[in-house]
């Protein structure tokens, strides 16, 4: 089928909810997301180029009307509003070239959007992320994670790791 002016029509949304949509804090760069945020992600783009990063920074709001975005998207755009901007269809790869025309490194970009300081998210994530307790479900359809210190003395002695041990433990001095 094409339209009037003889293009194929893009394919349509699926409007059924995925489930990781109900992951707190996730906006998952789908098909659907891709639609929304063309404009936003064609004016993160053109800041790829000096010429447009100085177009932009001289007058923000009216570079931005070289493009077709949304009231929203124009709000979050001026405010800097991150989230809100993946929320509306920004890629967090695209979005993050407008943070490093302000003059901000990725790192302080994720730590703006999680809520933290620079130094508490780089602790967080190199302590191994976020915790699943409390984020799994915005829906509680998933239910609550398994409480870690019950799978801990589940867990057989043959399972543990066999990496090399940091410091050693009282019972291994007493074993020599």
């Amino acid at each position: 089928m094409r339209d009037a002016q003889g293009e194929t029509p893009m394919a349509k949304a699926k409007s059924k909810e995925n489930e990781y949509e109900d992951i707190p804090g996730t906006f998952v760069f789908n098909a659907e997301r891709s639609r929304q945020g063309y404009g936003i992600n064609m004016f993160c783009m053109s800041l790829m180029k000096d010429v447009n990063r100085k177009a932009f920074k001289a007058n923000e709001a009216e570079y931005l009307k070289q493009y077709p975005l949304t009231p929203e998207q124009t709000d979050a755009v001026l405010k800097r509003d991150y989230n809100r901007m993946l929320e509306l269809g920004g890629n967090i790869y695209f979005t993050a070239k407008l943070g490093a025309t302000d003059g901000h490194s990725f790192r302080h970009l994720a730590a703006v959007m999680t809520g933290s300081t620079q130094e508490d998210y780089a602790a967080m994530m190199l302590a191994g992320g976020r915790s699943v307790e409390g984020n799994r479900s915005k829906s509680g359809k998933y239910g609550k994670p398994a409480k870690s210190a019950k799978s801990k003395s589940a867990k057989p002695k043959s399972a543990k790791s066999k990496s090399a041990p940091k410091a050693k433990s009282k019972s291994s001095k007493k074993r020599k």
